[in-house]
């Protein structure tokens, strides 16, 4: 019975898993079809012939500025949550603060604010300080929307680590911070790099705060070039599934390369 269970379980998470992989699937190789081929009664499944003129004619209109520019943004929006939010996340674990849960439930309304909520008067913000068209502006944005999940989860893992590890850094001569550093922080490495992926897969995939803030086309990222590319190339389908597939290959590569580390650190951030 147990192995029917299992083999049930099995078939159904396949299932699944190949029904959210489907779309990025025909993604990539739409990217690769003529656009003949694109519109053949039935469909095929995998290209009969590969070509590369969609990547060419998308590299050549300009989306090396698109994708450096998401780069920059989302590496920095990234560093900018990790920074705030792991200090964050140890002082309201470790000290006792007044109004702690407090602190949290706002955290964790936030979290259910959608982006245009905050658009308007982040814009009003950043006008006033001359952030407008410049990277900061987003990065900022992008920012206040990931640090705090990123408190969120890191507290909880802070929460569990024993404070005799502390204790003993603190005999052998070491002082908060320094104990913080070489003993804590090693230790909370894998939710570290969970909340640093995901603002950074959140960042990437920005795009109201990058063309709401910043008018000046040659500082938008990859979703906003995606944008323009719809006028640009029209009904050119694999041209477009082109600038897709590049746009997500690095949130594919990241995911892939850091899999092992993302589920220990959703695992271990989730429970005390």
């Amino acid at each position: 019975m147990s192995k029917r269970k299992n083999w049930t379980l099995s078939i159904v998470g396949i299932v699944i898993v190949a029904l959210f992989l489907f779309p990025v699937y025909w993604m990539i190789i739409t990217a690769f079809k003529t656009q003949s081929e694109i519109f053949r009664t039935p469909p095929t499944f995998f290209p009969e012939k590969f070509q590369l003129d969609s990547f060419a004619t998308v590299i050549e209109g300009g989306i090396g500025q698109y994708f450096l520019n998401s780069v920059i943004i989302a590496g920095c929006a990234t560093i900018v949550v990790l920074l705030l939010a792991v200090p964050s996340a140890y002082g309201l674990a470790r000290f006792k603060i007044k109004g702690v849960s407090s602190m949290m439930l706002v955290f964790l309304v936030t979290q259910m604010l959608p982006a245009t909520v905050v658009l308007t008067p982040l814009f009003v913000v950043f006008n006033n300080l001359g952030l407008l068209n410049t990277y900061i502006a987003p990065v900022l944005a992008t920012a206040t929307l990931g640090v705090p999940f990123s408190v969120l989860l890191l507290r909880t893992f802070f929460m569990g680590i024993p404070k005799e590890l502390e204790e003993a850094a603190s005999i052998d001569g070491c002082g908060r911070l320094r104990a913080f550093l070489q003993v804590i922080l090693p230790i909370a490495l894998p939710s570290v790099m969970v909340c640093g992926a995901i603002s950074f897969f959140f960042a990437w995939g920005d795009l109201i705060f990058s063309i709401t803030f910043n008018r000046d086309q040659g500082l938008w990222p990859l979703t906003a070039g995606i944008f323009n590319a719809i006028g640009r190339y029209g009904i050119e389908w694999n041209n477009l599934m082109a600038f897709a597939t590049i746009s997500v290959l690095p949130v594919i590569i990241i995911f892939v390369s850091l899999q092992k580390h993302l589920v220990e650190g959703l695992v271990s951030g989730s429970v005390k």
